[in-house]
């Protein structure tokens, strides 16, 4: 159904703009599609070729394969129009080639510059690109993109590893890694799915799924509050109300409770939906509200949402806790610490499994145990966490890692 629909809307397209008598121009991609030379698209469209460019009758590649009634390379077209027309590059680390190991990375909301895991999948990515010589190309969607857009021109590109940066990617990967079984995918923070019978259900054998223990890291920034904190009352402020960030939220509260069993936690979420990760007033209004209630000590998962808690942190001289990355920078001397998530690690790893032929397709677990979360001390907040409490932090770090404390991962 999917591929009828887009052949007919590629026939659409084609009877509205009806070839015309136009001046000789060179059309290399509608002459590879005329020819059915599928490896010389592939390499036209990883060199950025104009798939746009007419021949001198007119003809466009859309028009060859709609005559042709080639519905999958009709897909791969109308991918490309609408890449073109929602999603702007965002730089690449090399220019890609049709040589050596080619990965696509598709951003998620937020995108560069975020200061939270959009920015650690990018350190990873150039880590590669530096040390494996990897040749890499950044996709970030714009405002009301069609994400799969993005991550569906990479597959056809012919790349030979894809990853989706955030969960909300889950979906189109696992659609696209059956539809492209040759070439490799990615998923940071892929929801993996349960069965009726209470089974994880597997990704596809070329999908890897990149999941994170957070709730580890966020057990030990949860008793770092509480015995740092001067107060009965934590706070909380999450993005999405999600499962994903329910993890933030349960390893808080045990890390909580661990040291100070009476102790009370403070959660709200800022919305139900993905821009509930990017709105700071919100999250200035939940943490204003959490102070005022007492709390010296809110720790977000929101995405660029805890901009405002690190604001309310700065008015009233509290403090926050940081998220994905160091986010010390953003409220200096008022970032206790941060929870931080090593996606770059996450991704250098997968991206070099692929390099070694070693990848395959399955669930990787990054926790304590593999570097995969942690917690900040370093010059900037040692001053803010004392000898004894930075010592009790890391034997209950041994002990999680140990299997001694078991952290849970939901509410």
């Amino acid at each position: 159904m999917r591929k009828a629909v887009a052949l007919a809307v590629a026939l659409l397209l084609v009877a509205a703009a009806a070839p015309a008598a136009v001046t000789t121009v060179d059309a290399p991609v509608a002459d590879a599609v005329m020819k059915h030379d599928a490896t010389r698209l592939k390499a036209l469209l990883r060199q950025g070729a104009d798939v746009n460019a007419a021949q001198g009758d007119g003809m466009t590649a859309l028009h060859w394969a709609a005559l042709n009634g080639d519905a999958n390379l009709v897909g791969v077209l109308l991918a490309v129009h609408l890449t073109l027309l929602f999603v702007r590059p965002s730089g690449a680390a090399a220019p890609p080639t049709g040589t050596g190991l080619n990965v696509g990375v598709v951003f998620d909301l937020g995108g560069r510059g975020d200061k939270s895991f959009n920015d650690g999948a990018y350190v990873g990515a150039m880590r590669a690109a530096e040390q494996l010589g990897a040749h890499v190309r950044f996709v970030e969607p714009g405002e009301g993109s069609d994400r799969e857009a993005g991550l569906r021109l990479l597959a056809a590109e012919g790349m030979d590893l894809v990853i989706g940066v955030g969960f909300i990617f889950t979906d189109d990967l696992t659609a696209l890694a059956k539809e492209y079984p040759k070439v490799a995918f990615a998923g940071v923070d892929y929801a993996v799915s349960i069965d009726k019978d209470g089974q994880v259900v597997q990704p596809p054998k070329n999908m890897a799924a990149l999941k994170f223990r957070e709730e580890q890291g966020s057990f030990l920034v949860g008793a770092i509050a509480a015995l740092v904190g001067n107060s009965k009352k934590m706070g909380f402020v999450g993005g999405m109300d999600s499962p994903l960030i329910h993890k933030f939220e349960a390893g808080y509260r045990a890390g909580v409770k661990a040291v100070c069993a009476d102790c009370e936690v403070i959660a709200q979420y800022a919305g139900v939906t993905p821009e509930a990760f990017r709105n700071p007033g919100r999250g200035k209004e939940l943490a204003l509200s959490q102070y005022q209630q007492g709390v010296n000590v809110i720790y977000h998962a929101s995405g660029s949402t805890g901009l405002g808690v690190f604001e309310a942190a700065r008015t009233l001289n509290k403090y926050g806790i940081g998220v994905d990355a160091d986010q010390y920078k953003e409220a200096p001397g008022r970032v206790l610490t941060s929870m931080v998530k090593r996606v770059d690690n996450a991704v250098f790893d997968v991206i070099t499994r692929v390099k070694n032929r070693t990848f395959t397709g399955g669930i990787y677990n990054f926790g304590l145990a593999e570097d995969g979360v942690g917690y900040v001390y370093d010059a900037n907040n040692m001053a803010l966490i004392p000898d004894a409490v930075r010592t009790r932090i890391e034997a209950l770090k041994a002990d999680i890692v140990a299997g001694r404390i078991s952290v849970p991962s939901s509410r």
